[in-house]
């Protein structure tokens, strides 16, 4: 596409003119689906760059996510978070550099994270952008171990599921951007044993082999909670859950008298036409007194100083390794959702713009 560059924006009197383009693309919302999503659902639009008034920056974006629960967000009705508008830009977590400043907080040049991907450029409220450093980490990591992937890894495993040393700990989804966090996290706050489930021998492979996890399954192999019951045959004490289904039912089996479970998600039913049957055995949440707990990482927005402390100390030192899916251009980010939602990235799945 090509654009004009002849527009310029006087942003204020100690800061250089801007020269942005006078239209970007965004992806919009087509229609909401009913069970999984197709490539018709969106649609890529041409619109003009507005030039941010007084509290607003203009960013243009140079990462963003794609997340499992941006599917709720497809669907109509009520939940934590609004529904995306049909015919509307999507949303999504995102990086990118100031291009202009109405706020007088930030400069043109710095490297922003906000929550208006799915487009090239984005008018953003200056409260609700933060400055990242691209050279502590790459611009990625900001929406991954160092952003809301990495706080929900651990919130839920540290606060929610109140993990001790002494918890053997089974995490669904492992090898996803969350999954594969809160393994590591874990194992480096002294589980003595880790176990995991993924979809594929390759992704099995990188958890044991890479990350440290003591035991994986491909839950494509056989039956959950018969694959589990091998990988860990003195039960477990924490489930992390992204997954929902027979991955819960499962673990309820498995774990052990006041266990506890953190309900990050359950990626088994987001694109089901119907409501599936709930686990069959949940009356052992009585008599194992176990503990299931949902929780929203939005919540806990204050302990984002204590991630990046320590766990940043621990991608520094090479403890904690975080793996990404790269997908490139904006016209590819529908399929890098889609592609996510099957399970096809090992890691956190990013778009580069």
């Amino acid at each position: 596409m090509r654009v004009s560059r002849q527009h310029e924006w006087t942003v204020s009197v100690n800061q250089p003119q801007q020269s942005p383009p006078e239209r970007g693309l965004e992806v919009r919302l087509a229609s909401r689906p009913r069970g999984w999503p197709t490539p018709e659902n969106f649609e890529i639009a041409e619109v003009p760059i507005k030039r941010p008034g007084p509290g607003q920056l203009l960013v243009r974006n140079e990462v963003m996510s794609v997340d499992p629960y941006m599917r709720g967000r497809m669907n109509a009705g009520r939940s934590y978070v609004p529904p995306f508008e049909v015919g509307r830009a999507l949303e999504g977590g995102a990086v990118g550099e100031v291009v202009a400043d109405g706020s007088g907080r930030f400069r043109p040049g710095q490297k922003v994270v906000h929550s208006l991907g799915w487009r090239e450029y984005a008018l953003v409220d200056a409260g609700s952008a933060r400055v990242v450093d691209p050279d502590v980490a790459p611009l990625g990591s900001y929406l991954g171990v160092l952003g809301m992937v990495g706080l929900t890894a651990y919130v839920g495993l540290f606060d929610v599921a109140a993990f001790t040393p002494r918890d053997t700990v089974f995490v669904s989804a492992a090898a996803g951007a969350v999954g594969s966090l809160v393994g590591q996290m874990a194992r480096l706050r002294g589980s003595p044993r880790v176990i995991g489930s993924a979809g594929s021998a390759e992704k099995v492979r990188y958890l044991t082999e890479e990350l440290g996890f003591d035991a994986a399954f491909n839950y494509k192999d056989g039956p959950v909670a018969e694959q589990l019951g091998v990988a860990a045959p003195d039960g477990v004490d924490v489930y992390f859950d992204n997954v929902g289904g027979d991955h819960l039912e499962a673990a309820i089996e498995v774990l052990n008298e006041h266990g506890r479970v953190a309900c990050c998600g359950a990626v088994s039913q987001y694109n089901a036409p119907e409501p599936p049957p709930g686990p069959h055995n949940m009356f052992k949440i009585v008599t194992k007194r176990l503990t299931l707990k949902g929780f929203i990482v939005g919540d806990s927005a204050r302990r984002m100083p204590d991630l990046v402390n320590e766990v940043g100390g621990w991608l520094r030192d090479g403890r904690l390794r975080e793996r990404q899916t790269v997908v490139r251009g904006l016209r590819n980010a529908p399929d890098a959702f889609l592609g996510m939602l099957r399970g096809e990235n090992i890691g956190k799945m990013l778009v580069t713009l």
